[in-house]
């Protein structure tokens, strides 16, 4: 579902704050008008809004007072300005102040509309450039994390990754005593720079954030919802909650610890994306964590040291699957999608007899091949019409990003080639370099089959999932155009076998 935009109309004419009013409802907005700049303040203060719309004079406080106010606090929201003085020192002096742009008195509504839209859309933009700049930043640390033999180095990198990424208050990471299973201690704590002096995480009603995250459902509430998953609910008005996100640090499907972020700071609610990525983060410190512990034990016992890189295979598989849980654990048409490619594509790379080192970065692509897609909004994808040119280009980016994701990680790079060319097309149709034949990357080939067969197998929200039958007849017509024509039949031999050892054994396949 797409998220309506919220427009403020401060104007003290009460009939140019109808006509606004009246003219952005109809376009779809929601939309609220108040008569000067103080009580635009005190709105702003509780509720958040994308954009304001604000005349130049009015009593109390002008339109460039309020500007500065909002540049002064930090909220996160577009300003447009109006005035009947139409000269370049006014414009000037409200671009200084941080307005977007400026509307002349008197003035044409489609003007007005045309504003709010490219405004919007350019919020839009900065909003996924902030996720994918935060995207990479927790991926460049988790690097560091995986290296850091120090359960303690561990907790810090991880504690300090999350207020840099999410802009929290404060922060704590909760560990299961290893001698006593269920028993969650906090281990250690953080307070950003940027908050009041004296804040302290609240002790945590562990009995319903544990039943939430067996059911595999990490927490993010905002507000008084919050106080539901807190031992006791705060007395202090100015130290109340705004927003509460915890993650399960999960080793073997075993809950071994908790990250837990704060905000109390009016207007910063922790959003989906951010979600995610303390998701990611938390998969890898989970893994690191057991690992630092292992090495601990080891030079405690005066063992062989080099035991300690057993671990380190594992550590890199739980990556992998904690990124691609990530992409998909909030989105039910794809939830399981990147570990059925996996499974697809390794069927292909046994069927065309390639080793066992090859077949590995076949699984590991199949399993991140979507990557970049955590940098796209599935709420404008997942509709049951045709996508529009803005939002095809906006999917068709997902290889790009996911490139740029991987690339900075040295243990991923032998994977960018897969996850980068598993849309380009065998007639040289796809995307995102256009490729002909033997120029795509072999395992970008694998993958593009197995992902297809699977869209075609799985229910979206423009269609049902199709018969297996019909999907293998897809594949066979487009064999020679979009896919490699020794690909496709490699895999229809083996998905038959395969079905039919998933039929004997009783599990689920595709119908």
């Amino acid at each position: 579902m797409l998220e309506t935009a919220r427009i403020l109309v401060v104007d003290d004419e009460k009939v140019i704050r109808e006509i606004l009013a009246d003219f952005l409802t109809m376009e779809g907005y929601v939309v609220h008008a108040v008569e000067d700049g103080a009580l635009a303040l005190e709105e702003l203060h509780k509720r958040s809004y994308n954009l304001v719309i604000s005349d130049l004079k009015m009593p109390n406080m002008s339109g460039l007072e309020l500007i500065q106010k909002i540049s002064e606090e930090s909220i996160p929201v577009i300003t447009v300005i109006m005035t009947g003085f139409g000269t370049v020192e006014t414009a000037i002096e409200a671009m200084k102040r941080g307005a977007y742009d400026y509307i002349l008195k008197p003035f044409k509504v489609e003007e007005v509309i045309h504003i709010v839209q490219r405004g919007l859309d350019r919020q839009r933009l900065q909003h996924e450039n902030i996720r994918l700049k935060d995207a990479l930043s927790i991926y460049k640390i988790s690097e560091a994390i995986a290296t850091s033999l120090s359960v303690e180095r561990v907790l810090d990198l991880v504690l300090d990754a999350t207020i840099e990424t999410i802009d929290a208050d404060v922060v704590s990471l909760l560990l299961e005593d290893p001698k006593r299973e269920g028993r969650f201690t906090e281990r250690m704590r953080k307070v950003s720079e940027r908050a009041s002096p004296g804040l302290e995480a609240p002790a945590l009603n562990l009995e319903e954030v544990l039943t939430l995250f067996k059911e595999d459902r990490p927490l993010l509430v905002n507000g008084s919802r919050a106080y539901r998953f807190l031992a006791a609910a705060p007395h202090d008005i100015d130290r109340r909650l705004v927003s509460l996100c915890s993650i399960p640090l999960k080793l073997n499907g075993r809950i071994i610890g908790m990250l837990n972020a704060y905000s109390y700071t009016r207007g910063n609610r922790f959003s989906e994306g951010q979600r995610k990525m303390l998701y990611v983060l938390a998969s890898r410190a989970a893994v690191s964590i057991e690992n630092a512990r292992l090495y601990e034990n080891l030079v405690d016992a005066n063992k062989d040291l080099t035991v300690a890189n057993v671990s380190l295979e594992e550590n890199f598989k739980q990556t992998i699957i904690g990124f691609a849980h990530a992409l998909e654990e909030s989105d039910r048409y794809t939830r399981g999608h990147s570990e059925r490619v996996a499974t697809y594509a390794r069927l292909i790379a046994i069927g065309l007899r390639m080793s066992g080192p090859e077949i590995d970065t076949v699984v590991k692509v199949g399993l991140m091949h979507d990557v970049g897609k955590i940098g796209v909004r599935n709420d404008k994808l997942n509709k049951p019409g045709k996508l529009t040119p803005e939002e095809l280009a906006m999917f068709r980016s997902h290889p790009a990003k996911g490139k740029r994701i991987l690339e900075p990680i040295p243990f991923m790079r032998d994977i960018v080639p897969g996850c980068y060319c598993h849309h380009e097309a065998w007639d040289g149709s796809g995307y995102p370099q256009g490729l002909m034949a033997d120029h795509i990357p072999l395992i970008g080939r694998i993958v593009a089959v197995a992902d297809a067969y699977d869209a075609m197998t799985s229910d979206r929200a423009y269609r049902k999932a199709l018969p297996h039958e019909i999907a293998c007849g897809e594949l066979e017509r487009c064999t020679g155009a979009q896919f490699d024509p020794e690909i496709v039949p490699v895999f229809l031999a083996q998905i038959e076998e395969f079905r039919q050892l998933e039929a004997t054994a009783g599990r689920f396949i595709p119908r």
